[in-house]
């Protein structure tokens, strides 16, 4: 935990308090845990906290992991804003990022997101947005459909970067729907339109590819940083926050007391050890022979957003959709996108620069945690070895963006 840590409501003080359960497939030492029946219900869902955005996705479609709170936030009083990301987070937001282009990836269409990115942009005393809509030919005509749920989402992406990231260009990309090469054409396009980072709020749940062996493919561009989110159920993994090459995000509560801001691990954030996916030579924990996720984290829950195509304006929201356009306009504003190597940049940092450049996150844990990790730094923040590390939310969360 960092700084004094005080709840800002009973309904995030409900949520720091993660059980262990059996947990999706994952593994430590390279060894599959094998995901179980009574794998544990987030806690969103089981206190009735919060629901999907949008529908459950079907076999062979990305979901997108935005939750809308069920209770208590219906304007800007109570939720985080635009000045709370920019200070949490020491962000040099209102100076940097012009000439920066963060494309945004999603499904479907929202045709009142220019309208309400206004609105939320005038209320946060933001410059008018930089902002460009394409369809996944990179028309900017012949949108796909409309979808209410994904329409929240593509709301919330394109406000939470203009939040971190206010003077960076925004290219929304929309694929046509949820399936699978859409959504590969929309990340070719993006790479296509000039766009150095690549915010993905989306996942595969269980999946490791999508069930598209070349679907990593989408995710290697070099010269490009691939952000994604890591998933609003609990310890697991999917595709594409679990490839070496994307920067897995992480979710974290976020608290205030005074003028001080401080975080513990968001029970429900997804992350883990990655059996099937080579660990890269860069990662260097002892207790995943694969891939570890995450690799950073930010802020995942009671955020305000404002959206008027199947809502009412002003409300709250939650999950690591909410972490991922944040990290990614970190990025913008260090303008170093094109040097990046997925999350390298931070398993590489010295002591000296984590203790600096990153909030560490010292406190908390991931819901539906195996038995076999339970207290382990894969589920657990501030155990083991890497007391600076913890799967939940990778290295920490953003100090400035000299870790970026």
């Amino acid at each position: 935990m960092r700084g004094s840590m005080r709840f800002v409501a009973p309904v995030v003080a409900a949520l720091a308090a993660a059980a262990c359960s059996v947990g999706a497939s994952s593994g430590v030492t390279g060894v599959a845990v094998q995901a179980s029946a009574q794998k544990k219900s987030p806690q969103w869902q089981t206190q009735n906290l919060a629901h999907r955005a949008c529908p459950e996705a079907r076999l062979g479609e990305v979901q997108c992991e935005l939750l809308v709170l069920n209770k208590g936030v219906h304007s800007t009083a109570r939720a985080w804003g635009a000045a709370d990301i920019e200070a949490a987070y020491n962000l040099p937001s209102s100076s940097k990022g012009s000439g920066q282009i963060i494309a945004v990836l999603v499904s479907y269409d929202n045709p009142k997101v220019a309208k309400d990115l206004a609105v939320y942009r005038a209320h946060y005393g933001l410059p008018a947005a930089k902002f460009f809509k394409y369809n996944q030919e990179g028309q900017q005509r012949h949108y796909p459909k409309g979808d209410p749920g994904w329409g929240i989402e593509i709301d919330d992406d394109v406000e939470m970067v203009s939040a971190s990231c206010p003077n960076c260009t925004i290219y929304l990309v929309e694929a046509n729907d949820g399936g699978i090469s859409d959504t590969e054409k929309a990340e070719a396009e993006a790479v296509k339109l000039g766009a150095h980072i690549l915010s993905n709020s989306f996942e595969c749940y269980g999946s490791l590819d999508c069930g598209d062996p070349n679907y990593v493919n989408y995710f290697d561009t070099p010269g490009v940083t691939y952000v994604a989110a890591a998933g609003d159920d609990g310890y697991g993994v999917g595709a594409p926050m679990d490839f070496a090459s994307v920067v897995s995000a992480g979710g974290t509560l976020l608290s205030k007391s005074g003028s001080a801001y401080s975080e513990v691990v968001w029970p429900d954030t997804g992350g883990g050890c990655v059996v099937g996916i080579a660990k890269p030579s860069w990662q260097h924990d002892p207790g995943c022979s694969a891939r570890t996720a995450n690799d950073v984290a930010a802020v995942a829950w009671n955020v305000a957003i404002y959206d008027t195509y199947d809502a009412p304006g002003w409300f709250g929201v939650a999950g690591t959709s909410i972490a991922t356009p944040i990290i990614a306009g970190a990025f913008a504003l260090a303008g170093n996108a094109t040097k990046q190597d997925g999350g390298r940049t931070f398993w590489s940092l010295t002591k000296k620069r984590l203790k600096k450049d990153l909030h560490v996150i010292s406190s908390g844990t991931d819901n539906s945690c195996p038995p076999s990790l339970a207290g382990s730094y894969l589920c657990t923040a501030g155990t083991g070895q890497y007391k600076t590390y913890s799967g939940p939310t990778g290295w920490g969360t953003p100090n400035g963006i000299g870790a970026f």
